[in-house]
Protein backbone atom coordinates (compact mmCIF):
# COMPACT_ATOMS: atom_id res chain seq x y z
CA UNK A 1 0.00 0.00 0.00
CA UNK A 2 1.30 3.46 -0.89
CA UNK A 3 2.33 5.90 1.79
CA UNK A 4 -0.26 8.45 3.01
CA UNK A 5 -0.34 11.73 1.14
CA UNK A 6 0.42 14.82 3.25
CA UNK A 7 -2.55 17.20 3.27
CA UNK A 8 -3.05 20.48 5.12
CA UNK A 9 -6.52 20.81 6.66
CA UNK A 10 -8.21 23.90 8.10
CA UNK A 11 -11.51 23.49 9.98
CA UNK A 12 -12.52 27.12 9.50
CA UNK A 13 -15.27 29.10 11.21
CA UNK A 14 -19.03 28.91 11.62
CA UNK A 15 -20.26 25.60 10.19
CA UNK A 16 -16.73 24.81 9.03
CA UNK A 17 -15.70 22.47 11.87
CA UNK A 18 -18.92 20.43 11.56
CA UNK A 19 -18.75 19.91 7.81
CA UNK A 20 -15.01 19.24 7.91
CA UNK A 21 -15.51 16.56 10.57
CA UNK A 22 -18.20 14.93 8.39
CA UNK A 23 -15.99 15.11 5.31
CA UNK A 24 -12.92 13.62 6.98
CA UNK A 25 -14.97 10.81 8.55
CA UNK A 26 -16.33 9.83 5.14
CA UNK A 27 -12.93 9.97 3.45
CA UNK A 28 -11.37 7.92 6.23
CA UNK A 29 -14.14 5.30 6.08
CA UNK A 30 -13.55 5.00 2.33
CA UNK A 31 -9.88 4.22 2.94
CA UNK A 32 -8.30 7.54 2.00
CA UNK A 33 -4.58 7.50 2.72
CA UNK A 34 -3.99 10.96 4.18
CA UNK A 35 -1.34 12.35 6.51
CA UNK A 36 -3.18 15.36 7.86
CA UNK A 37 -1.52 18.54 9.13
CA UNK A 38 -4.04 20.84 10.83
CA UNK A 39 -3.69 24.62 10.70
CA UNK A 40 -5.76 27.45 12.10
CA UNK A 41 -7.11 30.13 9.77
CA UNK A 42 -9.91 32.66 9.73
CA UNK A 43 -11.63 34.83 12.29
CA UNK A 44 -9.47 34.10 15.34
CA UNK A 45 -6.29 34.63 13.30
CA UNK A 46 -7.62 37.93 11.91
CA UNK A 47 -8.30 39.02 15.47
CA UNK A 48 -4.72 38.24 16.49
CA UNK A 49 -3.55 40.88 14.04
CA UNK A 50 -2.86 38.90 10.87
CA UNK A 51 -4.65 40.89 8.17
CA UNK A 52 -4.99 37.95 5.75
CA UNK A 53 -6.33 35.50 8.34
CA UNK A 54 -3.34 33.15 8.17
CA UNK A 55 -0.12 32.91 10.22
CA UNK A 56 3.45 32.24 8.99
CA UNK A 57 3.52 28.70 10.41
CA UNK A 58 0.47 27.83 8.32
CA UNK A 59 2.29 28.89 5.16
CA UNK A 60 5.07 26.47 6.10
CA UNK A 61 2.57 23.61 6.15
CA UNK A 62 0.98 24.63 2.84
CA UNK A 63 4.33 24.88 1.11
CA UNK A 64 5.33 21.49 2.52
CA UNK A 65 2.19 19.49 1.67
CA UNK A 66 1.13 21.48 -1.41
CA UNK A 67 -2.47 20.27 -0.87
CA UNK A 68 -5.01 22.28 1.13
CA UNK A 69 -8.49 21.12 2.15
CA UNK A 70 -10.15 24.24 3.52
CA UNK A 71 -13.46 24.76 5.31
CA UNK A 72 -15.18 28.16 4.98
CA UNK A 73 -14.09 31.02 7.23
CA UNK A 74 -15.59 34.22 8.59
CA UNK A 75 -13.89 37.49 7.64
CA UNK A 76 -14.46 40.22 10.28
CA UNK A 77 -16.50 43.24 9.23
CA UNK A 78 -14.78 46.54 8.57
CA UNK A 79 -11.70 47.65 6.69
CA UNK A 80 -8.16 46.38 6.93
CA UNK A 81 -8.90 42.69 6.37
CA UNK A 82 -7.78 40.88 3.23
CA UNK A 83 -9.56 38.00 1.56
CA UNK A 84 -7.87 34.79 2.69
CA UNK A 85 -8.97 32.98 -0.44
CA UNK A 86 -7.51 35.61 -2.75
CA UNK A 87 -4.31 35.70 -0.69
CA UNK A 88 -3.81 31.92 -0.82
CA UNK A 89 -4.68 31.67 -4.51
CA UNK A 90 -2.29 34.40 -5.57
CA UNK A 91 0.53 33.54 -3.16
CA UNK A 92 0.61 29.88 -4.19
CA UNK A 93 -0.09 30.54 -7.88
CA UNK A 94 -3.43 28.71 -7.95
CA UNK A 95 -4.41 30.03 -11.34
CA UNK A 96 -7.37 27.75 -12.16
CA UNK A 97 -10.63 27.64 -10.21
CA UNK A 98 -12.66 24.61 -11.31
CA UNK A 99 -16.32 24.43 -10.27
CA UNK A 100 -18.54 21.57 -11.50
CA UNK A 101 -22.22 22.58 -11.43
CA UNK A 102 -24.43 19.52 -11.80
CA UNK A 103 -28.20 18.98 -11.46
CA UNK A 104 -29.39 15.97 -9.44
CA UNK A 105 -32.99 15.88 -10.62
CA UNK A 106 -35.46 14.72 -9.54
CA UNK A 107 -33.83 14.27 -6.14
CA UNK A 108 -32.80 17.91 -5.70
CA UNK A 109 -35.03 20.69 -6.98
CA UNK A 110 -33.90 22.38 -10.18
CA UNK A 111 -35.45 23.84 -13.29
CA UNK A 112 -32.61 22.41 -15.37
CA UNK A 113 -32.53 18.64 -14.86
CA UNK A 114 -29.99 18.05 -17.64
CA UNK A 115 -27.44 20.58 -16.40
CA UNK A 116 -23.81 19.45 -16.18
CA UNK A 117 -21.54 22.49 -16.59
CA UNK A 118 -17.97 23.04 -15.42
CA UNK A 119 -16.90 26.65 -14.85
CA UNK A 120 -13.15 27.20 -15.24
CA UNK A 121 -12.32 30.61 -13.78
CA UNK A 122 -9.03 32.46 -14.02
CA UNK A 123 -7.96 32.98 -10.43
CA UNK A 124 -5.12 35.51 -10.17
CA UNK A 125 -5.71 38.50 -12.44
CA UNK A 126 -8.44 40.88 -13.60
CA UNK A 127 -9.81 43.36 -11.06
CA UNK A 128 -8.88 40.91 -8.27
CA UNK A 129 -5.41 42.37 -8.31
CA UNK A 130 -7.06 44.79 -5.89
CA UNK A 131 -5.12 47.77 -7.29
CA UNK A 132 -7.40 50.71 -6.53
CA UNK A 133 -6.88 54.45 -6.08
CA UNK A 134 -8.97 57.43 -5.16
CA UNK A 135 -7.81 60.05 -7.62
CA UNK A 136 -10.18 62.99 -7.16
CA UNK A 137 -13.03 63.99 -4.87
CA UNK A 138 -15.44 62.22 -7.19
CA UNK A 139 -13.54 59.41 -8.89
CA UNK A 140 -11.92 56.16 -7.81
CA UNK A 141 -10.34 53.62 -10.13
CA UNK A 142 -9.68 49.89 -10.13
CA UNK A 143 -7.09 48.52 -12.53
CA UNK A 144 -8.12 45.51 -14.62
CA UNK A 145 -5.02 43.51 -15.47
CA UNK A 146 -5.21 40.75 -18.08
CA UNK A 147 -1.92 39.17 -19.12
CA UNK A 148 -1.08 36.95 -22.06
CA UNK A 149 0.65 34.27 -19.91
CA UNK A 150 -2.24 34.25 -17.44
CA UNK A 151 -4.78 33.92 -20.22
CA UNK A 152 -2.78 31.19 -21.94
CA UNK A 153 -2.55 29.13 -18.74
CA UNK A 154 -6.25 29.21 -17.89
CA UNK A 155 -7.51 28.72 -21.44
CA UNK A 156 -5.20 25.79 -22.11
CA UNK A 157 -6.14 24.26 -18.76
CA UNK A 158 -9.82 24.48 -19.73
CA UNK A 159 -9.18 22.59 -22.97
CA UNK A 160 -6.99 20.03 -21.20
CA UNK A 161 -9.72 19.53 -18.59
CA UNK A 162 -12.32 19.03 -21.31
CA UNK A 163 -10.11 16.50 -23.08
CA UNK A 164 -9.29 14.56 -19.89
CA UNK A 165 -12.92 14.40 -18.76
CA UNK A 166 -14.45 13.44 -22.08
CA UNK A 167 -16.20 16.77 -22.59
CA UNK A 168 -17.27 17.93 -26.03
CA UNK A 169 -17.12 21.75 -26.02
CA UNK A 170 -15.34 24.71 -24.45
CA UNK A 171 -17.03 28.12 -24.36
CA UNK A 172 -15.39 31.46 -23.59
CA UNK A 173 -17.22 34.47 -22.08
CA UNK A 174 -15.74 37.98 -22.37
CA UNK A 175 -16.89 41.57 -22.87
CA UNK A 176 -14.47 42.40 -25.67
CA UNK A 177 -17.00 44.46 -27.60
CA UNK A 178 -16.31 47.14 -24.95
CA UNK A 179 -12.98 46.19 -23.32
CA UNK A 180 -11.24 45.58 -26.60
CA UNK A 181 -7.70 45.32 -25.22
CA UNK A 182 -8.13 43.42 -21.91
CA UNK A 183 -11.02 41.09 -22.71
CA UNK A 184 -9.90 41.23 -26.32
CA UNK A 185 -6.59 39.65 -25.36
CA UNK A 186 -8.35 36.86 -23.46
CA UNK A 187 -10.60 36.16 -26.47
CA UNK A 188 -7.66 36.18 -28.90
CA UNK A 189 -5.75 33.69 -26.77
CA UNK A 190 -8.85 31.47 -26.59
CA UNK A 191 -9.23 31.35 -30.36
CA UNK A 192 -5.55 30.63 -30.90
CA UNK A 193 -5.40 27.81 -28.35
CA UNK A 194 -8.69 26.30 -29.53
CA UNK A 195 -6.95 25.47 -32.83
CA UNK A 196 -4.75 22.98 -30.93
CA UNK A 197 -7.83 20.92 -29.94
CA UNK A 198 -9.67 20.18 -33.21
CA UNK A 199 -11.65 17.34 -31.63
CA UNK A 200 -13.39 19.83 -29.27
CA UNK A 201 -16.03 22.34 -30.26
CA UNK A 202 -15.35 25.91 -29.21
CA UNK A 203 -17.43 29.07 -29.12
CA UNK A 204 -17.36 32.59 -27.72
CA UNK A 205 -20.17 34.62 -26.17
CA UNK A 206 -20.31 38.22 -25.00
CA UNK A 207 -20.68 37.74 -21.26
CA UNK A 208 -24.05 39.47 -20.79
CA UNK A 209 -25.96 37.39 -23.33
CA UNK A 210 -23.86 34.36 -22.45
CA UNK A 211 -24.85 34.72 -18.80
CA UNK A 212 -28.50 35.04 -19.79
CA UNK A 213 -28.27 31.88 -21.87
CA UNK A 214 -26.42 30.05 -19.09
CA UNK A 215 -29.23 30.92 -16.65
CA UNK A 216 -31.95 29.99 -19.13
CA UNK A 217 -30.46 27.06 -21.06
CA UNK A 218 -27.44 25.68 -19.15
CA UNK A 219 -27.76 22.42 -21.08
CA UNK A 220 -26.23 24.24 -24.06
CA UNK A 221 -22.89 24.54 -22.26
CA UNK A 222 -20.23 22.06 -21.20
CA UNK A 223 -16.96 23.66 -20.06
CA UNK A 224 -16.98 27.47 -19.76
CA UNK A 225 -13.76 29.44 -19.28
CA UNK A 226 -13.80 33.07 -18.11
CA UNK A 227 -11.68 35.84 -16.63
CA UNK A 228 -11.73 36.17 -12.86
CA UNK A 229 -14.65 38.52 -12.15
CA UNK A 230 -17.12 36.96 -14.58
CA UNK A 231 -16.13 33.49 -13.40
CA UNK A 232 -16.61 34.38 -9.75
CA UNK A 233 -20.14 35.66 -10.33
CA UNK A 234 -21.33 33.10 -12.84
CA UNK A 235 -19.95 30.05 -11.04
CA UNK A 236 -22.21 30.90 -8.10
CA UNK A 237 -25.13 31.51 -10.46
CA UNK A 238 -24.50 28.18 -12.19
CA UNK A 239 -24.24 26.29 -8.89
CA UNK A 240 -27.49 27.77 -7.61
CA UNK A 241 -29.55 27.09 -10.73
CA UNK A 242 -28.19 23.53 -10.79
CA UNK A 243 -29.79 22.96 -7.39
CA UNK A 244 -27.94 24.68 -4.57
CA UNK A 245 -24.70 26.53 -3.89
CA UNK A 246 -24.47 24.25 -0.86
CA UNK A 247 -23.80 21.24 -3.09
CA UNK A 248 -20.89 22.72 -5.05
CA UNK A 249 -17.23 22.13 -4.38
CA UNK A 250 -14.29 23.74 -6.11
CA UNK A 251 -10.66 23.03 -6.88
CA UNK A 252 -8.01 25.75 -7.08
CA UNK A 253 -5.17 24.34 -9.15
CA UNK A 254 -1.63 25.64 -9.59
CA UNK A 255 1.65 24.35 -10.93
CA UNK A 256 3.01 23.74 -7.41
CA UNK A 257 -0.02 23.44 -5.11
CA UNK A 258 -3.80 23.06 -4.96
CA UNK A 259 -6.64 24.10 -2.64
CA UNK A 260 -10.05 22.42 -2.34
CA UNK A 261 -13.08 24.03 -0.75
CA UNK A 262 -16.85 24.42 -0.77
CA UNK A 263 -17.98 27.55 -2.59
CA UNK A 264 -20.39 28.67 0.15
CA UNK A 265 -19.61 30.73 3.23
CA UNK A 266 -19.27 29.94 6.93
CA UNK A 267 -22.98 30.55 7.80
CA UNK A 268 -22.26 31.61 11.40
CA UNK A 269 -25.98 31.64 12.25
CA UNK A 270 -26.02 27.86 11.71
CA UNK A 271 -22.81 27.15 13.61
CA UNK A 272 -22.91 24.46 16.28
CA UNK A 273 -26.40 23.26 15.38
CA UNK A 274 -25.43 20.07 13.50
CA UNK A 275 -27.65 21.14 10.58
CA UNK A 276 -25.31 22.14 7.77
CA UNK A 277 -24.99 20.20 4.54
CA UNK A 278 -21.39 18.94 4.16
CA UNK A 279 -21.85 18.07 0.47
CA UNK A 280 -19.95 21.03 -1.01
CA UNK A 281 -16.85 20.34 1.06
CA UNK A 282 -17.18 16.59 0.56
CA UNK A 283 -17.31 16.95 -3.22
CA UNK A 284 -14.27 19.25 -3.00
CA UNK A 285 -12.64 16.39 -1.08
CA UNK A 286 -13.53 14.06 -3.94
CA UNK A 287 -11.75 16.42 -6.34
CA UNK A 288 -8.78 16.42 -3.97
CA UNK A 289 -8.59 12.61 -4.00
CA UNK A 290 -8.40 12.65 -7.80
CA UNK A 291 -5.68 15.31 -7.64
CA UNK A 292 -3.48 13.35 -5.22
CA UNK A 293 -3.74 10.12 -7.21
CA UNK A 294 -6.38 8.21 -5.24
CA UNK A 295 -9.18 8.09 -7.83
CA UNK A 296 -10.63 4.86 -6.48
CA UNK A 297 -11.41 6.63 -3.20
CA UNK A 298 -12.93 9.54 -5.11
CA UNK A 299 -15.12 7.16 -7.07
CA UNK A 300 -16.32 5.28 -3.98
CA UNK A 301 -17.15 8.42 -2.02
CA UNK A 302 -18.85 10.19 -4.90
CA UNK A 303 -21.03 7.20 -5.75
CA UNK A 304 -21.98 6.68 -2.11
CA UNK A 305 -22.94 10.35 -1.94
CA UNK A 306 -25.04 10.05 -5.12
CA UNK A 307 -26.81 6.99 -3.69
CA UNK A 308 -27.52 8.86 -0.44
CA UNK A 309 -29.06 11.76 -2.36
CA UNK A 310 -31.04 9.31 -4.47
CA UNK A 311 -32.34 7.54 -1.39
CA UNK A 312 -33.85 10.81 -0.18
CA UNK A 313 -31.58 11.22 2.85
CA UNK A 314 -31.29 15.00 2.89
CA UNK A 315 -30.21 17.82 5.15
CA UNK A 316 -32.68 20.65 5.79
CA UNK A 317 -31.46 22.87 2.93
CA UNK A 318 -32.47 20.46 0.15
CA UNK A 319 -35.25 18.59 1.99
CA UNK A 320 -38.53 18.63 0.09
CA UNK A 321 -41.75 16.92 1.09
CA UNK A 322 -42.78 14.29 -1.42
CA UNK A 323 -39.22 13.85 -2.72
CA UNK A 324 -37.05 13.53 0.36
CA UNK A 325 -37.55 10.59 2.70
CA UNK A 326 -35.55 11.54 5.76
CA UNK A 327 -34.36 14.88 7.13
CA UNK A 328 -30.98 14.36 8.78
CA UNK A 329 -28.31 16.30 10.64
CA UNK A 330 -24.78 16.92 9.44
CA UNK A 331 -23.44 13.92 11.34
CA UNK A 332 -26.33 11.68 10.28
CA UNK A 333 -25.77 12.59 6.64
CA UNK A 334 -22.12 11.55 6.97
CA UNK A 335 -23.25 8.26 8.56
CA UNK A 336 -25.63 7.69 5.66
CA UNK A 337 -22.88 8.21 3.06
CA UNK A 338 -20.54 5.87 4.96
CA UNK A 339 -23.25 3.21 5.09
CA UNK A 340 -23.52 3.34 1.27
CA UNK A 341 -19.83 3.04 0.48
CA UNK A 342 -19.46 0.36 -2.17
CA UNK A 343 -22.89 1.06 -3.67
CA UNK A 344 -23.69 2.78 -6.95
CA UNK A 345 -26.56 5.16 -7.69
CA UNK A 346 -29.49 3.51 -9.45
CA UNK A 347 -30.82 6.54 -11.34
CA UNK A 348 -28.09 9.19 -11.43
CA UNK A 349 -25.02 8.66 -13.57
CA UNK A 350 -22.30 6.86 -11.58
CA UNK A 351 -19.03 8.72 -11.06
CA UNK A 352 -15.87 7.42 -12.70
CA UNK A 353 -12.41 8.93 -12.39
CA UNK A 354 -10.14 6.60 -14.34
CA UNK A 355 -7.32 8.63 -15.84
CA UNK A 356 -9.11 11.96 -15.37
CA UNK A 357 -6.33 14.34 -14.50
CA UNK A 358 -5.93 17.42 -16.66
CA UNK A 359 -2.38 18.20 -17.71
CA UNK A 360 -1.09 21.48 -16.40
CA UNK A 361 -0.40 23.94 -19.22
CA UNK A 362 3.05 25.11 -20.19
CA UNK A 363 3.37 28.75 -21.17
CA UNK A 364 5.74 29.58 -23.99
CA UNK A 365 7.03 33.11 -24.38
CA UNK A 366 5.94 34.52 -27.71
CA UNK A 367 7.96 36.81 -29.91
CA UNK A 368 8.27 40.27 -28.45
CA UNK A 369 6.60 42.99 -30.50
CA UNK A 370 8.42 46.17 -31.51
CA UNK A 371 7.25 48.80 -29.02
CA UNK A 372 7.25 52.55 -29.70
CA UNK A 373 6.18 55.47 -27.51
CA UNK A 374 3.85 57.71 -29.49
CA UNK A 375 2.31 59.97 -26.84
CA UNK A 376 0.92 60.24 -23.33
CA UNK A 377 -2.43 60.45 -21.58
CA UNK A 378 -2.23 62.84 -18.65
CA UNK A 379 -5.06 62.49 -16.12
CA UNK A 380 -5.96 65.74 -14.40
CA UNK A 381 -8.06 66.57 -11.33
CA UNK A 382 -9.81 69.79 -12.41
CA UNK A 383 -13.00 71.42 -11.14
CA UNK A 384 -12.94 74.64 -13.12
CA UNK A 385 -15.85 76.97 -14.04
CA UNK A 386 -18.87 74.93 -15.18
CA UNK A 387 -16.44 72.09 -15.81
CA UNK A 388 -16.12 73.45 -19.30
CA UNK A 389 -13.61 71.29 -21.20
CA UNK A 390 -12.80 74.20 -23.50
CA UNK A 391 -11.46 76.12 -20.50
CA UNK A 392 -9.34 73.16 -19.44
CA UNK A 393 -8.06 72.83 -23.01
CA UNK A 394 -7.05 76.50 -22.93
CA UNK A 395 -5.08 75.95 -19.71
CA UNK A 396 -3.40 72.83 -21.05
CA UNK A 397 -2.67 74.53 -24.35
CA UNK A 398 -0.40 76.86 -22.43
CA UNK A 399 1.62 73.83 -21.35
CA UNK A 400 2.23 72.57 -24.86
CA UNK A 401 5.76 72.59 -26.16
CA UNK A 402 8.75 70.44 -26.84
CA UNK A 403 6.94 68.82 -29.74
CA UNK A 404 3.89 67.60 -27.79
CA UNK A 405 0.41 68.99 -28.52
CA UNK A 406 -2.96 68.49 -26.84
CA UNK A 407 -5.14 66.41 -29.18
CA UNK A 408 -8.10 65.29 -27.09
CA UNK A 409 -9.80 65.46 -23.69
CA UNK A 410 -12.15 62.75 -22.45
CA UNK A 411 -14.25 62.45 -19.32
CA UNK A 412 -15.08 58.94 -18.12
CA UNK A 413 -13.98 57.71 -21.54
CA UNK A 414 -16.17 60.00 -23.64
CA UNK A 415 -14.55 62.65 -25.79
CA UNK A 416 -15.56 66.14 -24.65
CA UNK A 417 -12.95 68.24 -26.52
CA UNK A 418 -12.65 69.10 -29.32
CA UNK A 419 -16.17 68.81 -30.64
CA UNK A 420 -17.85 67.59 -27.48
CA UNK A 421 -21.52 68.08 -26.65
CA UNK A 422 -22.75 70.27 -23.77
CA UNK A 423 -25.16 67.51 -22.69
CA UNK A 424 -22.30 65.20 -21.68
CA UNK A 425 -22.05 64.96 -17.88
CA UNK A 426 -18.53 65.57 -16.62
CA UNK A 427 -16.82 64.75 -13.34
CA UNK A 428 -13.60 66.31 -12.00
CA UNK A 429 -11.48 63.59 -13.63
CA UNK A 430 -10.09 64.32 -17.13
CA UNK A 431 -7.96 62.33 -19.55
CA UNK A 432 -5.83 64.67 -21.68
CA UNK A 433 -4.01 63.18 -24.66
CA UNK A 434 -0.77 64.67 -25.97
CA UNK A 435 0.99 63.40 -29.08
CA UNK A 436 3.85 64.75 -31.22
CA UNK A 437 3.60 65.85 -34.84
CA UNK A 438 6.31 63.45 -35.96
CA UNK A 439 4.62 60.38 -34.43
CA UNK A 440 7.42 59.42 -32.01
CA UNK A 441 7.46 60.67 -28.41
CA UNK A 442 10.36 60.62 -25.98
CA UNK A 443 10.37 60.31 -22.24
CA UNK A 444 12.18 63.60 -21.69
CA UNK A 445 9.40 65.38 -23.62
CA UNK A 446 6.79 63.90 -21.28
CA UNK A 447 8.75 64.82 -18.15
CA UNK A 448 9.05 68.40 -19.40
CA UNK A 449 5.33 68.48 -20.24
CA UNK A 450 4.39 67.42 -16.71
CA UNK A 451 6.62 70.13 -15.30
CA UNK A 452 4.84 72.77 -17.39
CA UNK A 453 1.42 71.43 -16.39
CA UNK A 454 2.40 71.61 -12.71
CA UNK A 455 3.69 75.18 -13.15
CA UNK A 456 0.22 76.17 -14.40
CA UNK A 457 -1.29 74.94 -11.13
CA UNK A 458 -2.96 71.88 -12.63
CA UNK A 459 -2.99 68.64 -10.61
CA UNK A 460 -1.93 65.70 -12.76
CA UNK A 461 -2.83 62.50 -10.93
CA UNK A 462 -1.70 59.81 -13.33
CA UNK A 463 -0.01 59.29 -16.67
CA UNK A 464 -0.26 56.45 -19.16
CA UNK A 465 2.24 56.10 -21.97
CA UNK A 466 0.73 55.54 -25.42
CA UNK A 467 2.56 52.76 -27.21
CA UNK A 468 2.26 50.92 -30.48
CA UNK A 469 3.23 47.27 -30.77
CA UNK A 470 4.36 46.28 -34.24
CA UNK A 471 2.61 49.43 -35.40
CA UNK A 472 -0.74 48.59 -33.78
CA UNK A 473 -2.10 50.97 -31.10
CA UNK A 474 -1.87 49.55 -27.60
CA UNK A 475 -4.36 52.01 -26.14
CA UNK A 476 -8.05 52.82 -26.34
CA UNK A 477 -9.55 55.85 -27.98
CA UNK A 478 -12.24 58.07 -26.49
CA UNK A 479 -15.87 57.17 -27.14
CA UNK A 480 -17.17 59.62 -29.69
CA UNK A 481 -13.92 59.94 -31.68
Amino acid sequence: MSRPTPVTVAHGDGIGPEIMDATLRILSAAGARLAIETIEIGESVYQRGFSAGIEPAAWDSLRRTKVFLKAPITTPQGGGFKSLNVTVRKTLGLFANVRPCVAYAPFVRTRHPGMDVVIVRENEEDTYGGIEHRQTNEVVQCLKLITRPGSEKIVRYAFEYARAHGRRKVTCFTKDNIMKLTDGLFHQVFERIAADYPELEHEHWIVDIGAAKLADTPEAFDVVVMPNLYGDILSDVAAQIAGSVGLAGSANIGEQAAMFEAIHGSAPRRAGQNLANPSGLLLAGVMMMVHIGQPQIARAVHNAWLRTVEDGVHTYDIFKEGVSRQKVSTAQFADAVIARLGKLPEHLKPASYAGQSAQLPISFAGERAHKELVGVDVFVDWDGPNRDPALLARELGGAEGGGLKLRMITNRGTKVWPGGLPETFCTDHWRCRFTPDDGIARHHQIVALLQRIAERGLDFIKTEGLYTFDGQPGYSRGQGE
